[in-house]
């Protein structure tokens, strides 16, 4: 039974788990949930698929992160369109070569507390976002080529030198080489602009809970946080009274964390919320319409990636063997038969340089026996155990199970072992991992650097380390290349290429940033960083 007893008390996590469906009839019955009246009063309400314990906007990442235009700025953005948008800073200049970027701050930039955001306010905030303690899980994808970076990362210093502000109004960055495009790495928010005199510390790291409301948060974006209740799972944020970009559209945002997808899908239908962070399941276009998940195409894509480092896919055979064993276009079916995804044939997807040549693994069961002969292992009875990891959400659960079924059928393996999460585990005990490759850069060389250069999160972390030196050559030599020389993108597809004999991935799907929003409610347009790139224009109609 649910408890009722608590005015204006919303279902917490053990209601939902144990009520289901008909914790949707108890809470209507009950008037607790008011759709229609939470419409009319521009009330927004979104389900959270997980209980994240840390919203702090210098994570940089987590589920928690997709949310972050909702209260924070960032230096400037990409729409839906891959267009580079002013926000807190207006202009952007390089020198000749690239190595010293200049700009400028909007004179009506302001927190929500009325103070002006100042160069002082970015150059501390990158500083604090670079710092180890810190945790940031994507920093280096903006800041990694700042002067000083380097050694701050690694715990030497709180500051970095190449950052420097010329005036109240004008903050100059110089790189430790040449960057075409570092103007783009700012353009998201990874590292959100925060006010350091509150959120910063003494020792130069975060101020412990500087960012609930307890700590007194200032923020940024065009909402501000009143309330934050991690352990039941809701986060409540309202209008922004200073704000300097445009007149926001709600009145409030409410956020409930519900873990289970059917009772997610259940209240989204009964029109009880109106949006979800994620909601990833094979039958979305059935339960609630092509609408709800429909979006643009975005470099990024979901696959499934392999431990060449650990036994047996040590043996480029076994990964050959088990990628053409695998009727994609049959998996895709399986796991989003309606869409909103496309099947993905390459890493590259979403941005200028994929490569128009290139050539898909097909589907071929007799080479892949072929490739399992000739491996050490010789048959599928000599193969160790295979751990298989990443697999949360229904849809990934559809789509690996139909691969295992495939490599039974096709290969005869059988000891295969799947796993919901990565936590507790280290890259050498997974042999195979689901998760995604992207960009938040719309640019080849960016992208594929980020995902099969030796250096990348990816290649270190998804694939134990996976390291070719011709590919390393290949996105080194395109890097410096500006965006309008043809060989930029050239070198990329060769380093692809070259990656492509190397069967290290079973490829997946492509995503499209879904608006995961019921069709009532207006400007949920999202970019290549998950973020809905205007909040302000958000409207319940």
């Amino acid at each position: 039974m649910v408890d009722t007893s608590t005015a204006n008390r919303l279902p917490s996590r053990r209601d939902v788990l144990r009520g289901g469906a008909g914790l949707v009839i108890g809470l209507t019955a009950f008037g607790m949930l008011a759709g229609k009246a939470a419409a009319q009063e521009q009330t927004f309400k979104i389900i959270h698929p997980s209980f994240d314990m840390n919203w702090s906007p210098l994570r940089g990442g987590g589920a928690a992160l997709r949310w972050h235009s909702l209260w924070w700025a960032s230096p400037m953005y990409f729409d839906d369109k891959a267009e580079l948008q002013p926000y807190v800073f207006t202009s952007w200049e390089p020198n000749e070569d690239w190595t010293v970027w200049t700009f400028k701050l909007d004179p009506k930039a302001v927190f929500s507390d009325g103070s002006k955001i100042t160069p002082e306010d970015v150059k501390g905030t990158w500083e604090m976002a670079a710092m180890p303690l810190s945790a940031s899980q994507r920093v280096p994808l903006v800041l990694k080529g700042v002067q000083g970076y380097a050694e701050l990362s690694a715990g030497n210093g709180t500051e970095l030198p190449g950052v420097s502000i010329i005036d109240e109004g004008t903050i100059q960055v110089t790189l430790v080489e040449p960057d075409p495009i570092f103007h783009m790495r700012l353009g998201n928010h990874l590292v959100p602009i925060t006010k350091v005199s509150q959120s910063r510390g003494a020792d130069g790291n975060q101020n412990p809970d500087w960012y609930t409301p307890e700590g007194g948060v200032i923020s940024s974006g065009p909402f501000k946080l009143v309330e934050m209740n991690l352990d039941d799972g809701f986060v409540v944020w309202e209008p922004n009274e200073n704000f300097f970009g445009p007149e926001v559209k709600l009145n409030r945002i409410e956020l409930r964390v519900i873990e289970d997808s059917v009772t997610a899908t259940t209240l989204l239908k009964q029109g009880e919320y109106h949006a979800h962070t994620a909601l990833v399941t094979p039958t979305i276009v059935d339960d609630l319409g092509v609408e709800f998940s429909q979006g643009t195409e975005i470099p990024n894509g979901q696959h499934f990636y392999f431990n060449s480092k650990t036994a047996p896919f040590d043996d480029v055979n076994v990964r050959k063997a088990l990628i053409l064993a695998v009727d994609r276009a049959e998996m895709m079916r399986a796991s989003f038969p309606k869409g909103p995804h496309k099947q993905a044939e390459q890493i590259l997807v979403g941005v200028q340089g994929v490569d128009p040549n290139w050539e898909p693994y097909p589907y071929d069961p007799e080479a892949a026996k072929a490739a399992l002969a000739a491996s050490k292992y010789g048959s599928p009875d000599k193969l160790p155990r295979i751990i298989f990891a990443g697999i949360i959400a229904p849809a990934e659960q559809a789509a690996a199970q139909f691969a295992i079924e495939q490599w039974r059928q096709n290969l005869g393996i059988t000891a295969i072992e799947l796993k919901p999460t990565l936590d507790n585990f280290s890259p050498a005990d997974v042999h195979i991992v689901r998760d995604d490759a992207g960009s938040r850069v719309p640019d080849a060389t960016e992208f594929l650097r980020t995902a099969i250069h030796s250096t990348s999160s990816v290649a270190i972390n998804k694939m134990n380390g996976y390291n070719n030196p011709e590919v390393d050559r290949l996105l080194d030599e395109a890097a410096p290349l500006p965006t309008d020389d043809p060989r930029r993108d050239e070198l990329a597809q060769e380093a692809q290429r070259v990656f492509r004999e190397d069967y290290q991935l079973l490829p997946w799907y492509i995503e499209a940033m879904s608006r995961w929003a019921l069709p009532n409610v207006a400007g949920m347009e999202k970019n290549l960083d998950w973020q809905v790139f205007a909040p302000w224009n958000i409207e319940i109609q």
